[in-house]
């Protein structure tokens, strides 16, 4: 009797974090003392590259053939395919920033540039190169690329089409957000009318950009999606610029990260309403103001009359005090009460105390103030002192016609 199996090619095992250094090592890229802020660095939630992830993987058939007595049968077996446990698993974003440094600074990305930059550093501590003629001749030739980079690459997407919208017969792709967050869009500018804006879907947890189907991805447009009445208010699961969410009426409730909101039923949105509910009431009042406490992407916090007062590590969030839920209000009340120098609320124009010293803030644009003679900065007094118009006048030498007021055309009837 004789057998032949079907097999499949196996793609590169994923690393582990001890699997990377291992390879880090080989490639004579960094220290010892480096290995271990690198990998954090990568893998920072924050920044979206890097998952730790386990697979239990999926039964697969193959085939079997059986020679036995000159006559050939064929047959079939299972086996368990793609099983892993705590592997390093790229992200979207991982990826498309991955793919733009190859294409821009395919130098710095060789793996030969980093192991030259290591020796080179062993030669200055050893006193065989100065360490300034190295720098000096890395830095500027750098400098000059990443400066061509930024005024002619452009934004990197990762667009991948996956065909066209069946409903609109516009075109269907899959890309990467401003803020970095991978989804579908129907409509290319091109195709849109003048002001109109392409519909948008995100991902589920455990779809990628990479792999994701013309199917898989009109289906992502059935949100948002009313689920019924609660104490008289209608709940909807829909998916917004900060992720997947449950309305209730006027109310927005963030998921837990990872969860479906395809798969979120009346039950789950209720127990996530009631949960928003109870951190939003009141811990105490302080000076006959509520102190109410949440948790966001940096971690819990108390809010306070629009002041958010983050809770260090060290302290229980599920069970502050009331002497410290006080003296962090103080101390941040305390520090905002420096921050600014001046304010003109109406103007949105704030002095605020830096660490280098005070600067102007307008709108979202940050503006140095030009010091005295010899100097970089003025002092608190000195920019305590500047009158209104004075500080219009340096936004104004930063930002051209900052204050002109705009005048909009009216359409003339036809």
């Amino acid at each position: 009797t004789m057998q032949g199996l079907e097999r499949f090619t196996r793609p590169p095992a994923r690393y582990t974090e001890a699997g990377l250094v291992k390879k880090l090592e080989e490639l004579g890229i960094g220290r010892p003392s480096t290995y271990a802020p690198t990998i954090s660095k990568i893998m920072e939630e924050s920044r979206g590259y890097i998952t730790k992830e386990s697979s239990d993987g999926e039964d697969r058939e193959f085939t079997v053939l059986t020679l036995k007595d000159n006559t050939v049968r064929k047959g079939s077996e299972k086996e368990r395919t793609g099983t892993y446990k705590n592997r390093l698993v790229p992200n979207d974003i991982g990826i498309v920033v991955t793919d733009f440094l190859a294409e821009h600074f395919g130098g710095i990305m060789d793996y030969g540039f980093t192991a030259e930059i290591e020796k080179k550093f062993d030669d200055i501590a050893e006193g065989q190169l100065a360490w300034n003629a190295m720098l000096k001749k890395f830095y500027f030739p750098f400098h000059e690329q990443v400066a061509e980079t930024l005024e002619h690459a452009d934004r990197a997407m990762g667009d991948r089409i996956l065909g066209t919208d069946p409903e609109s017969g516009r075109t269907l792709l899959v890309r990467l957000s401003r803020l970095g967050r991978p989804v579908v869009q129907i409509g290319r500018p091109e195709e849109l009318e003048e002001g109109e804006k392409p519909k948008y879907a995100n991902l589920r947890p455990g779809q990628s950009m990479e792999t994701l189907t013309f199917d898989e991805a009109i289906k992502l447009f059935d949100l948002p999606k009313t689920l019924g009445e609660y104490e008289g208010e209608e709940v909807v699961i829909g998916v917004g610029r900060y992720g997947p969410y449950v309305r209730h009426g006027d109310n927005f409730v963030s998921l837990a990260r990872g969860e479906d909101p395809l798969e979120v039923n009346m039950d789950r949105a209720i127990d996530l309403i009631e949960q928003k509910r109870k951190e939003n009431r009141p811990l105490m009042t302080y000076k006959g103001d509520p102190v109410t406490k949440g948790k966001g992407r940096f971690g819990p916090f108390l809010k306070y009359q629009g002041i958010y007062v983050n809770i260090p590590k060290s302290m229980d969030p599920e069970n502050l005090s009331q002497d410290e839920i006080i003296k962090l209000l103080e101390a941040k009340l305390e520090k905002e009460r420096n921050r600014y120098i001046q304010k003109w609320n109406d103007e949105q124009i704030f002095i605020e105390e830096g660490r280098w010293g005070p600067f102007i803030r307008f709108g979202k644009k940050r503006i140095n103030i030009p010091g005295g003679e010899g100097k970089k900065r003025p002092s608190r007094e000195e920019a305590a002192a500047l009158s209104l118009d004075e500080v219009k006048a340096i936004i104004e030498e930063e930002i051209p016609n900052a204050f002109k007021k705009k005048t909009t055309k009216r359409k003339k009837k036809s």
